[in-house]
């Protein structure tokens, strides 16, 4: 099978290569981690796919009602940390007065800036350890508050700023949200598979 892949004429690696790889590569979802190491992710398959959609229509309605405190975004906003990596989660927010530090070309590419909630949704092509270590290095690069979702295993993991992090070992209850995007509720009841 062919894939046509662009890769950028140029000798350094920068944020701007970057940029250009992932807009001349639309068909693909590519992250760059700490190293410098480019990251392919395979899409989501139909299941996968259906319970982030349930996870994001909560997170819009919650963000939608806030949105003179901050800015929503999904997969395919990628933020530039300030480890090198460039990320790019399932849903981030930003609170506005952050947001509106930026200038309009900070905004238009990958935004340096670390959001201040993100939420990554387990896909059966996932790892798990690789998705756990991915939460620590959003909380290490400054993001206050990171939930992720595993519907493989029905549990979800809440990490904080402080470096702690919590296991909720079931999807009986909804995961709501007192800090940082308070009153934020995801039902996980209607993840189950």
């Amino acid at each position: 099978m062919n894939i046509d892949f662009v890769y950028p004429d140029s000798a350094e690696q920068t944020d701007d290569w970057l940029y250009e790889l992932c807009t001349s590569n639309k068909q693909l979802r590519i992250e760059r981690d700490e190293l410098g190491q480019i990251i392919i992710m395979s899409p989501s398959g139909g299941t996968s796919s259906n319970q982030l959609f349930k996870v994001l229509i909560s997170f819009m309605e919650w963000a939608a009602a806030h949105e003179n405190e901050g800015y929503g975004f999904e997969s395919s906003a990628g933020f530039l940390l300030p480890s090198g990596a460039m990320r790019a989660p399932d849903a981030a927010w930003v609170s506005k007065e952050r947001w509106e530090r930026l200038t309009e070309q900070q905004k238009e590419k990958f935004p340096p800036l670390v959001p201040d909630f993100v939420i990554e949704v387990r896909s059966h092509s996932d790892s798990l350890k690789a998705l756990k270590k991915k939460m620590t290095e959003w909380i290490n690069n400054g993001c206050q508050l990171a939930w992720l979702i595993d519907p493989v295993e029905q549990k979800a993991y809440v990490y904080h700023a402080h470096g702690t992090h919590e296991e909720h070992s079931s999807f009986d209850k909804d995961l709501v949200a007192t800090t940082v995007v308070p009153g934020l509720s995801i039902p996980l009841k209607k993840l189950k598979s």
